[in-house]
């Protein structure tokens, strides 16, 4: 397990009402209405985020929208690197917020 990973399990520990499952066989952090908000991706944190936050999270050096497979990405969501880990329980707080709001 990288060092990137450990960071992205024990910040999964930290997200109030989260619970660890798997997205796309990659570890995950869901809201208890089912939904994701939080991803480990190739030694990035992916998130679901909108307005202010969104930009933030995009304007970091390396951060990109999410593509699972490539030429597909996915609206809203952002691949943030491991560099940024210290803006990830951020970001990680604040794609929790977002996705409980939604409906199963």
């Amino acid at each position: 397990m990288s060092e990137a990973e450990k960071y992205f399990q024990e910040l999964v520990k930290e997200i109030p009402d989260g619970k660890a499952s798997k997205m796309f066989g990659a570890p995950c952090v869901k809201a208890p209405n089912g939904k994701a908000a939080a991803m480990y991706w190739k030694d990035c944190l992916v998130v679901k985020l909108s307005g202010d936050t969104y930009k933030d999270a995009l304007s970091l050096d390396g951060s990109k929208l999410f593509e699972p497979m490539e030429g597909r990405a996915m609206k809203e969501w952002v691949q943030i690197p491991f560099d940024y880990r210290k803006e990830w329980k951020k970001f990680a707080f604040a794609s929790m917020e977002i996705v409980k709001r939604k409906k199963k």
